[in-house]
C-alpha cells in the first residue's frame, strides 16, 4: 500500500460502522465512508465531533453542525498551507491521502535538480492544487487544470496562502481532454503528468465524461505530451470497481512500451490513531528506469 502518515495537522481518529471521524486542525468531522464495515473502536470518541455529513435515503446529504465552526480554516503540511471547509456532498476541499503520492512527485522532481531549469508538470483534473502547490514547492513549474471555476479560484487562493510565487504556476479553466490536445497540436511537453479523474462529469462546455469510457484514451493522449525524459506519470483513482490492477495495466499499456520503465499500482491509505488503516482510493505511478 501506499500509506500517508506524515500530517500533523490532519487525523483519522477512529473509523467505524459506514463513518469516519477525523481532525482537521481543532476541527472534528464526522463523515460516512462506505468501505468501513467494521465496529468502531472508540465510540466515546465520537462524541466530540462538531459537525456530522448524514446521508439522505433519496441521496445526497447535508451537514449537521453541533456547534458555530469558522467559514473555513487552515491546515498545513510541510511549508504547504491549505484552506479547508464542509462542502457539499461531504468533501473539504482537500484529500489528505494525496499527500503520499506529493512526497512521491516532489522526489522525482528533485531528482532533476541538475537540469539548469525547472521540470514542467501538467496536473489534470486538480481540484483545489494539493498536488500543484507540492510540485511546485518542490521546483516545478506546474500546468494547473480544471474545468470548475471555483475550484481553479480556490486552489489560487491555497497557493497563495502558502506563498508560492505566482509564476510557477499556470491555472487554467478548461475541459482536460480537449486542453491536452491543443498542447499536443502547439509541441507543449511535459516532464511530469498527473491526473485525478472524476467518475462522472461535464466539462465547460457541457462535454459528458465517463471514466470506463475516456480513462484509457486520456491516459494514452497524456502519454505523447510527455518529454523525452519524463520524471513520472500518476493515475489516481476513487471509482468502486476501479481496482489498482486496472489504472496500473492503464499505465502500463501507455507508457511502458514508449519509454520502457516500470508501475507501482495499489491502495492508497491512512492511518487510524485507535489502529489500522483507512483505504482511500487507488494509485497508478509510472517512473523511468534509474
Amino acid at each position: 500500500m501506499f500509506l500517508c502518515d506524515q500530517w500533523r495537522d490532519y487525523e483519522v481518529l477512529d473509523t467505524g460502522e459506514g463513518e469516519k471521524l477525523e481532525r482537521w486542525g481543532d476541527i472534528i468531522l464526522r463523515r460516512p465512508d462506505p468501505q468501513v464495515i467494521w465496529p468502531k473502536a472508540d465510540p466515546a470518541l465520537w462524541d466530540a465531533a462538531q459537525a456530522t455529513y448524514v446521508r439522505s435515503d433519496t441521496g445526497g446529504g447535508h451537514w449537521e453542525f453541533r456547534e458555530k465552526l469558522p467559514e473555513r480554516w487552515v491546515i498545513g503540511l510541510s511549508g504547504l498551507k491549505f484552506y479547508v471547509k464542509p462542502t457539499g456532498f461531504k468533501h473539504t476541499g482537500l484529500f489528505p491521502e494525496q499527500a503520499a503520492n506529493w512526497a512521491f512527485m516532489q522526489e522525482r522532481i528533485r531528482c532533476a535538480g541538475a537540469w539548469g531549469y525547472p521540470p514542467r508538470v501538467l496536473n489534470l483534473f486538480a481540484y483545489t492544487g494539493g498536488a500543484t502547490l507540492a510540485c511546485a514547492a518542490a521546483g516545478a513549474h506546474v500546468t494547473h487544470v480544471d474545468a470548475a471555476k471555483g475550484m481553479v479560484l480556490w486552489a489560487r487562493e491555497n497557493r497563495d496562502l502558502s506563498g508560492i510565487p505566482e509564476e510557477r504556476t499556470r491555472l487554467i479553466i478548461e475541459d482536460a481532454k480537449a486542453f491536452v490536445r491543443r498542447e499536443l497540436r502547439r509541441g507543449n511537453r511535459y516532464d511530469g503528468i498527473l491526473m485525478d479523474p472524476p467518475s462522472y462529469g461535464r466539462g465547460p462546455g457541457g462535454e459528458v465524461w465517463k471514466l470506463e469510457n475516456e480513462l484509457y484514451p486520456l491516459v494514452d493522449l497524456c502519454a505523447q505530451a510527455l518529454s523525452d525524459t519524463p520524471l513520472f506519470f500518476l493515475i489516481n483513482g476513487y471509482t468502486t470497481g476501479f481496482s489498482a490492477s486496472v489504472l496500473g495495466n492503464i499505465a502500463r499499456r501507455c507508457l511502458v512500451g514508449r519509454f520502457g520503465g516500470k508501475v507501482e499500482a495499489d491502495e492508497l491509505c491512512l492511518t487510524v490513531t485507535t489502529g489500522g488503516v483507512l483505504p482511500c482510493g487507488t494509485t497508478a505511478r509510472w517512473l523511468p528506469d534509474a
